[in-house]
C-alpha cells in the first residue's frame, strides 16, 4: 500500500494512485486535473480539495475522509508527539493535552461509532509512526536496543527508588540503549530523565532532583514548571521515548521524552510497550499497575509472542522477593522455560547494567 504524506511522494506516484492513502495535503493550492489519475481504492484522508473536483475524484472511485472541524486531536496526524505540541495553551487556557482529555473523559465508556472511529484511527497514525521510528524487521528486531522502565506512578521525586533509575537510565542510554517508560510521572519520569541527561555527567542527575525536590509529586503546584528548568538548564536532550495514555489523562505526560507515543487505548498502548523493549524491562517499585505489566510481560515471555525471550530485571530485592512475593513466583512460573534464564534481580545499579549487557534477547 502506498502512504502519501508530501507533495513530493504524490507527483513521484505519476498518475496511478489505486489503492494509495494520501494523508493531509491541501490541493486547493494546485491546479491539478483529476481525470487521467487512477484513483480506484485511494483514500484521501484530512486532504482539502477544490469543490468541483470531489464529485470527479469520487466518480473515479477514491474516498474522501475528514474529521470534524472542532475535534480536538488529529486522527490522520503523521509522527509522534512532543511535549511542546501537548503543553501547548489554546484559547489562552487549557493545555491541548488536557483538552483532549476531557473530552475524551466524556465518552469513554460509551463512544458512539464517529468518536471511536477517529480515536482508532488516531491510534493506528501512532502506530505507524512507532513502526518508523523502530523500523522493525520481519521477525520483530529493532534497529533499537529498547530498554523499558516500569514502577509506581506516585513515586515520589525525592525517594530513592526515583534516583536509581534515573542514575541506571542515564548509564544504559549512554550505553546505546534506547529508553522507553510509559510516560508519566514518578518512576516512568525518573527513566526519561535519566536517559535525557545522556550527555551529562551523573551529577546533572543530581541536581535536576533538587531543582525539583520542593514539587516532589504530579499534584504538587508547579510540578510542570520545575521540570521544565531542568530542561532550560540541561539544553543538550538524548533521544528517549514515553508512552502515555489519555485513559490515565489526570497524570501529566512528562517532559523529559523527546518523543510521546500517547494513545487513547491504554491495552494497545500497554502492549505496545511491553512488546518494543526486546532488551530488557526493568521493574522498580510499583503497585496494582506495574504488577500488571509484569505478568502481562510474562506471558509475552512465556508464549514467545513477539518471536524473542526478552530480559526481565527486578529493582528492590525487599519489595519484590519479600513485601509482594512477586519475583519468587515468576521464577517458579518460568521454571524450564527459555526465559527463565533472563529473570533477575539487583538493588545493584551495575549488577543490572550488567545482566542486560550479558542477557540480549534470545529468538525464538
Amino acid at each position: 500500500m502506498k502512504e502519501i504524506d508530501t507533495y513530493e511522494q504524490f507527483f513521484d506516484h505519476a498518475f496511478n494512485l489505486t489503492g494509495a492513502v494520501i494523508r493531509g495535503l491541501d490541493f486547493t493550492r494546485l491546479e491539478i486535473n483529476w481525470k487521467p489519475y487512477q484513483l480506484k481504492d485511494a483514500c484521501f484522508l484530512q486532504c482539502r480539495f477544490n469543490s468541483e473536483d470531489i464529485p470527479g475524484i469520487l466518480d473515479a472511485g477514491a474516498f474522501i475522509l475528514s474529521s470534524p472541524v472542532d475535534l480536538p486531536y488529529q486522527p490522520f496526524r503523521k509522527g509522534l508527539y512532543t511535549w511542546q505540541e501537548l503543553l501547548q495553551a489554546e484559547d489562552g487556557e487549557e493545555t491541548r493535552d488536557l483538552k483532549i482529555y476531557r473530552h475524551f473523559s466524556k465518552s469513554r465508556f460509551n463512544a458512539g461509532m464517529q468518536e471511536a472511529l477517529w480515536q482508532r484511527i488516531h491510534d493506528y497514525a501512532i502506530d505507524s509512526a512507532m513502526d518508523l521510528l523502530f523500523d522493525r524487521d520481519e521477525n520483530g528486531a529493532s534497529r533499537l536496543k529498547c530498554v523499558a522502565v516500569m514502577g509506581g506512578h506516585g513515586m515520589p521525586r525525592t525517594s530513592n527508588a526515583y534516583l536509581k533509575v534515573a542514575l541506571l537510565c542515564q548509564q544504559l542510554s549512554r550505553l546505546g540503549y534506547f529508553i522507553c517508560s510509559g510516560g508519566g510521572p514518578g518512576i516512568m519520569e525518573a527513566a526519561n530523565l535519566g536517559a535525557c541527561l545522556a550527555t551529562y555527567e551523573a551529577d546533572a542527575i543530581y541536581d535536576s532532583i533538587s531543582i525539583m525536590k520542593d514539587v516532589p509529586h504530579y499534584t504538587s503546584p508547579g510540578y510542570l514548571e520545575a521540570s521544565i528548568r531542568v530542561l532550560e538548564k540541561y539544553p543538550d536532550h538524548s533521544d528517549n521515548l514515553a508512552i502515555p495514555t489519555w485513559f490515565y489523562g489526570h497524570e501529566p505526560s512528562n517532559v523529559f521524552a523527546s518523543d510521546i507515543a500517547k494513545y487513547f487505548s491504554n491495552s494497545i498502548r500497554e502492549d505496545t510497550l511491553l512488546a518494543i523493549a526486546l532488551h530488557g524491562i526493568i521493574f522498580a517499585p510499583g503497585s496494582a499497575g506495574t504488577t500488571q505489566e509484569i505478568f502481562m510481560d510474562a506471558a509475552q515471555n512465556h508464549y514467545g509472542t513477539y518471536n524473542y525471550y526478552s530480559p526481565m530485571v527486578f529493582l528492590d530485592r525487599k519489595h519484590y522477593e519479600h513485601d509482594t512475593m512477586i519475583f519468587p513466583i515468576l521464577k517458579k512460573l518460568s521454571w524450564g522455560r527459555e526465559y527463565s534464564k533472563l529473570i533477575f534481580i539487583s538493588d545493584e545499579i551495575e549488577e543490572i547494567i550488567q545482566f542486560i549487557l550479558d542477557h540480549p534477547p534470545i529468538r525464538k
